[in-house]
């Protein structure tokens, strides 16, 4: 039955009454949750705070909070915002909440922020906290009251297209077509971070606290994260860590860039095509250093022993037949049938996360390019093509090559006061051995490298640069090994702690879950063939990734700089003009 013009106007009127009553109910949980907060602040200061909260009126309590001590803001901010969130102000809740310096409470607050009833699902009024912090972040953001500088304007929403003035005044909100809307965004993220992420810098500074901060926020409020927070605003490779306990930020500083997506959706500089340095890469080796501090992480790829022995009896078979032109690619694939699949092993790190997935794929090309199945470089040509046999020479025994990329650094620096960090060196090498194989499928580690095994290894070391700019996986992996550095050192020096940041999301796997991948478990056999004087020559490999950062960190192998520059450094990047809601500046 349809009701009636007054059922209605009486069912708009309830649904009013209860947003009212549930504003009401905020404001009072946060004036109880005030007294206790505000306990050891000046009585005056406290009752100004509570009745400003009282009367809705957040500007000037937040202005009086930024006064408190130290001790005492973040609870303040707390109950605010859940008083903000209370009357429906999510958005500015969120800016509140920024203004916090300790983490933990954040989360604390948006943690009961989330288990309170969203204001726009009542009534059914539609969610104007979007708009409202679009406008108020970019028309005179300091002129509205739920900023700190308690500014009289205010702005409420309505339907239909209308907005409420500073003065009172209701508007119409004018229509804008696409370009004006995007000017609007560019705008509204200029203001929280700063100046142009995209612009080419020689040193960005990334705060790793500020950072989480903004994403948290993101998280919270249920919104994507800006593609400069997925990409450190463009760092192209770390060079130092910087501590500054003054404003509670560790710092990732380093050269930077505008990037894009190449054809294998990797990340890259628009100026040179290197691989940009992740934010995933960073939480997964910032949580694996914080649940395995003391294990080094690697992957493998290996054959299995039954592929081996298989291998092994189908050469003694064709052991003395020499083969036919023609031949070759027939019996080579019925070789590596014979071998199979190998399996590709982790160890101490997510075999689903992105970490995991670099790791293998550098290590599977680098196979590809030492038995010559990939060009390498003029300097880097395959292990076969190095083989020399002359009349009467045996070839090289058919031993199972073993080649791994490892970390290579010159050193990390550190100031006198040790609140500074520089990361010296290309990052990586590879290192080599010759296993024996028994005819079970074992194989043996004899510790050893025939000369031209090592010869490979060494090649690919020395230019690695120019295998970075030919094959951007490469790159990435020293990206990797950065990061773990990095991960390592922060937990070393114990620099998180010395600058009062209590990591939350970036060590929380439920605030924060990552995407993952299926991890990969096999690949197909890395197997060659040459013949060299009528000799035939057969190459097979195994190996993989190790990672152990600990030896590169432990305090007395790291160098003190006593010249006074990375202090100086230090001093003059610190983060003293960075917008509020910023995490990098240049």
């Amino acid at each position: 039955m349809q009701a009636s013009p007054a059922n209605r106007v009486g069912r708009s009127l309830g649904r009013a009454s209860t947003i009212r009553l549930v504003g009401a109910l905020a404001i009072a949980c946060a004036l109880a949750a005030l007294r206790s907060a505000s306990a050891a602040m000046p009585d005056d200061q406290a009752e100004q705070i509570r009745q400003h909260v009282a009367a809705g009126e957040f500007g000037p309590a937040l202005a009086l909070a930024q006064q408190a001590a130290p001790g005492d803001r973040d609870a303040v901010l707390a109950t605010i915002a859940k008083a903000q969130a209370g009357v429906g102000a999510r958005s500015a809740s969120y800016n509140t909440l920024a203004g916090m310096s300790d983490g933990r409470t954040r989360s604390r607050a948006l943690d009961e922020m989330a288990a309170m009833p969203a204001r726009g699902a009542m009534g059914g009024g539609a969610n104007f906290g979007p708009l409202i912090a679009l406008i108020t972040n970019t028309v005179s953001p300091d002129s509205w009251e739920d900023t700190e500088s308690g500014a009289p304007g205010r702005i409420m929403p309505f339907p239909n297209g209308v907005y409420v003035d500073a003065e009172g005044m209701m508007r119409r909100v004018a229509q804008q077509d696409d370009g004006q809307l995007a000017a609007l965004r560019r705008a509204e993220r200029h203001e929280r971070v700063g100046a142009d992420v995209r612009r080419s810098s020689p040193l960005r500074k990334v705060s790793l606290a500020r950072l989480e901060r903004e994403i948290q926020l993101r998280l919270a409020a249920g919104e994507p994260l800006d593609e400069e927070m997925l990409v450190l605003a463009g760092l192209k490779r770390v060079q130092y860590v910087l501590a500054y306990p003054e404003s509670g930020d560790v710092v990732l500083a380093g050269p930077a860039s505008d990037w894009t997506l190449d054809r294998e959706s990797r990340y890259t500089s628009v100026d040179d095509g290197q691989p940009i340095v992740r934010l995933d890469h960073l939480v997964t080796l910032l949580r694996r250093q914080e649940s395995a501090p003391d294990k080094p992480f690697y992957c493998s790829i290996v054959p299995t022993n039954e592929g081996m022995a298989k291998a092994h009896a189908f050469l003694e078979k064709q052991s003395g037949a020499a083969l036919k032109p023609g031949q070759k690619g027939r019996w080579l694939e019925e070789l590596r049938k014979q071998v199979g699949r190998q399996a590709i092993v982790f160890d101490g790190i997510d075999p689903g996360s992105s970490v995991a997935q670099v790791l293998v794929d550098a290590d599977h090309h680098m196979k590809l390019i030492g038995i010559g199945l990939a060009p390498g470089t003029l300097k880097v040509p395959s292990y076969l093509s190095m083989i020399k046999v002359g009349r009467g020479e045996s070839p090289p025994a058919l031993d199972l090559l073993r080649w791994w990329f490892t970390l290579n650094y010159d050193a990390v620096v550190a100031s006198a006061d040790r609140d500074a960090f520089e990361i010296r060196g290309q990052g990586v090498q590879v290192l080599s051995e010759n296993e024996l194989l028994t005819a079970t499928g074992q194989q043996v580690h004899t510790g050893k490298a025939e000369p031209l095994n090592q010869e490979f290894a060494r090649n690919f070391t020395k230019d690695f640069a120019a295998l970075c700019a030919k094959y951007p996986v490469y790159a990435e992996l020293r990206n990797v090994f950065d990061l773990a550095l990095v991960a390592a050192l922060v937990d070393a020096e114990g620099l998180a702690e010395r600058v009062g940041w209590h990591p939350t999301c970036f060590t929380d796997g439920q605030r924060y879950p990552m995407p993952t991948e299926t991890a990969p478990r096999f690949v197909d056999t890395v197997l060659n063939h040459r013949v060299v004087n009528r000799t035939d020559i057969l190459a097979a490999v195994s190996g993989g990734v190790s990672v152990d950062p600990r030896n590169t960190v432990k305090r007395e192998n790291i160098q003190t700089e006593t010249s006074g520059r990375l202090n100086s450094d230090r001093a003059r990047n610190s983060p003293v003009d960075v917008a509020r809601r910023g995490w990098w500046w240049d």
